[in-house]
């Protein structure tokens, strides 16, 4: 998984994860790839419509063991 920006979010609760991935998206440059780290199984629904709503493309979500990986390519 190739990413350019990392960021944790577990054991955080809506609405704490979408404003995360809000900041660290606007500080990354069109075409990056931010790779988000949640647990809250809301947080996975609440990012992918975020991702519809700003032309972004959520590329990839693995379960690994509790923790959803995301993948998120900003548009």
């Amino acid at each position: 998984m190739d990413y350019d920006t990392e960021i944790d979010l577990s054991g955080l609760t809506c609405p704490v994860p979408i404003l995360k991935t809000k900041a660290a998206l606007a500080a990354m440059r069109s075409g990056e790839v931010l790779k988000i780290i949640v647990t809250n199984s809301d947080s996975v629904r609440e990012i992918r419509i975020y991702a519809k709503q700003t032309g972004s493309t959520l590329r990839e979500v693995l379960d690994e063991g509790g923790a959803n990986i995301m993948l998120f390519k900003k548009g």
